[in-house]
């Protein structure tokens, strides 16, 4: 069964509709950026490994290759052995007239591959080729191996995340290669306007690394460290910058997260829970004195949080109109109201026959959020599409089985 989908599309979301993508990557970085392209109305070819396929696909739930579901949905699939002459010859017309390619090989697989700069020129000169990898193009790290989780404890992000008193924490998701894609699709639209006003174009390499964007969106580590000798400490829910913020238990057991750094906020705030003199007690009147004094403040504030029950914690805060809501995991959110009405959640029917929910895109053009053309695509589901009908029929895993070797 191929993937069935459930929304139209329309123009005025799909500004990238002229727009062609040739994608060699795998795993999660390329795969984002691609993503959002698609999403934007891009034609994505996804080219794969003949039997296996792209690696995401092993990653897997109850089964289902729930991020290949997620990621790949509005892509083509084609499958191809780029270590045979036929299917390079088959790669290199698909670049023929396509913008953007995108590969997150370790730096110098492409050259390798006779796709060095100077023969991408010879087949499309016009082509943005986006090259992810863990530290870059050039350099002594270059061909070091950059897995995600390796940059999200090298940046600085592990170091930072968590309690001080526990161990270092990862992230449970793909964050470098999340953020490394979303930035290279605003590099690979960005490189390619660029080359739209070339009287003579010739290839733009975008060099994207796992680490550089992760460490940019860090804040301002570099700054701080040498105006205080200090790294930014594990400090748990509270923020380094301003406080109260932290999460508080209710008396139901839940939990409430709470940021109150304005002063006006946090005059409601000690107004509410019967301390009106709050911003007049040395300890918390400004925002240096609140950070030094944060058990004090945490304590007085989980004290008055401790009596109530999650919904009656939630109206304490609605009626002051003070930040804070409660934290939910993803069965709390299926049931949330915001998740109903702004239908951020929409069915698709995986190649198994099941039905299970994906995220729509994250955002609206105009009032109206892109719409998914199509799920996400079986193994070489498109060869005869791109290739002929007469393409040769390759012995397949089938995608609900498919395995990493």
């Amino acid at each position: 069964m191929n993937p069935q989908i459930i929304s139209s599309a329309s123009n005025s979301t799909q500004p990238l509709r002229d727009v062609k993508v040739v994608d060699l990557s795998r795993l999660v970085s390329g795969n984002m950026l691609t993503h959002v392209l698609a999403d934007l109305g891009a034609t994505v070819i996804k080219v794969e490994p003949p039997r296996k396929g792209d690696e995401l696909r092993a990653w897997r739930r109850e089964g289902m290759s729930t991020y290949w579901l997620a990621y790949s949905r509005n892509k083509d699939s084609v499958e191809l052995n780029l270590r045979t002459p036929g299917d390079m010859t088959k790669l290199t017309g698909l670049l023929a007239d396509a913008d953007i390619l995108v590969e997150n090989f370790r730096p110098g697989t492409l050259e390798r591959m006779g796709l060095g700069k100077e023969r991408l020129n010879a087949i499309n000169p016009k082509l943005v080729v986006v090259r992810i990898s863990g530290w870059g193009q050039t350099g002594q790290f270059a061909g070091k191996g950059g897995f995600g989780s390796l940059i999200e404890a090298m940046s600085g992000f592990a170091a930072m995340n968590g309690f001080a008193d526990l161990p270092p924490v990862l992230p449970p998701f793909a964050m470098a290669d999340s953020v490394a894609g979303i930035y290279g699709a605003a590099l690979a639209l960005a490189a390619m306007h660029g080359q739209r006003g070339n009287a003579t174009p010739a290839v733009q390499e975008v060099d994207l690394s796992l680490f550089e964007p992760l460490f940019s969106i860090l804040g301002p580590q570099a700054a701080e460290y040498q105006l205080t000798g200090k790294p930014t400490p594990r400090s748990g829910s509270r923020s380094p910058t301003h406080a109260p913020r932290n999460v508080y238990k209710t008396s139901d057991e839940k939990w409430v997260a709470l940021s109150a750094g304005m002063e006006g906020t946090l005059a409601r705030l000690f107004e509410g829970i019967g301390y009106p003199e709050g911003l007049q007690d040395p300890r918390f009147s400004t925002h240096e004195a609140r950070l030094k004094n944060i058990d004090a403040l945490d304590a007085l504030i989980q004290g008055h949080i401790t009596k109530l029950t999650l919904p009656e914690a939630l109206d304490f805060f609605a009626v002051r109109d003070i930040t804070a809501g409660p934290v939910c995991d993803i069965a709390d959110l299926l049931r949330h109201p915001y998740i109903a009405e702004s239908r951020l959640l929409v069915d698709q029917v995986a190649p198994d026959g099941r039905t299970v929910s994906v995220h729509a895109a994250p955002y609206r053009i105009n009032g109206e959020r892109p719409a998914i053309r199509r799920g996400a695509p079986t193994l070489g589901q498109d060869n005869a599409t791109w290739f002929g009908a007469d393409q040769p029929a390759t012995t397949r895993i089938p995608d609900t089985a498919a395995q990493p070797t």
